[in-house]
């Protein structure tokens, strides 16, 4: 009997461990973005909120230092979680570590928001100069793992190289336009760091991840099939 009763609580648990379940494999088949997408996202948007609370309650240098350690927190996690070192992620970590150490060394926050600007127009000139040449970055770094037509890796380094100097025009746009701002608001003053901040985390981010979604689906079109696995002969 005492048997009976310790089994019977079970079947609504179990009913409700496969519908938990369920509703997460649909999400999971829903959610837009890979591993590297998410890990890539997350690592951009943790250092920038981190500056954002900091900043607002401590000043600009503690927001960042904050900066600084949760960047390199991310790409701990990054090199955790991934198994190697993502190249992009780790290159914009360390320019972001750098001009965060100006800085704090300076005072000035002129230097965080300008680095935006400057890797962001290097990267899409160097995309751009590897299209005229003929070496293609990303099919360089990516070729053995994803395996697509030349056409797709073209269009992929066009789009990015332009994607790249749009936010870069756009950053400095925001960074000059908001240079002398100061208004209250939630009781306490904003200035332009702070419209800087909020337009990168609630505006670049959301379309930045929109906009690799659209690149993913892009590639599909070219996508070649896997290369067949060697039969290793016993």
């Amino acid at each position: 009997m005492q048997s009976e009763q310790q089994t019977r609580p079970q079947g609504p648990t179990r009913q409700g461990e496969r519908t938990i379940s369920t509703h997460t494999r649909g999400f999971l088949s829903r959610y837009p973005f890979n591993t590297v997408q998410t890990v890539n996202i997350l690592g951009e948007i943790g250092p920038l909120a981190s500056m954002f609370i900091v900043n607002g309650i401590h000043g600009i240098a503690a927001g960042t230092w904050a900066l600084i350690v949760t960047t390199i927190l991310s790409l701990v996690v990054s090199l955790v979680v991934l198994g190697r070192p993502p190249i992009m992620p780790f290159i914009a970590g360390a320019v972001s570590i750098v001009f965060g150490t100006l800085t704090l060394v300076t005072g000035d926050a002129m230097w965080v928001q300008v680095k935006v600007t400057i890797f962001n127009t290097l990267v899409a000139a160097l995309l751009a100069l590897g299209l005229k040449t003929g070496h293609n970055f990303f099919r360089f770094v990516f070729g053995e793992t994803f395996h697509y037509a030349p056409a797709g890796w073209h269009k992929l380094t066009r789009n990015m190289a332009w994607f790249f100097l749009a936010t870069a025009i756009v950053n400095e746009a925001v960074r000059l336009g908001f240079a002398t701002t100061h208004f209250m608001a939630l009781n306490r003053i904003f200035t332009g760091v702070d419209i800087w901040i909020l337009f990168k985390l609630f505006v670049v981010m959301p379309i930045t991840a929109l906009f690799m979604w659209w690149q993913v689906q892009l590639l599909q079109r070219y996508r070649l099939p896997d290369k067949p696995q060697p039969v290793i002969a016993r």
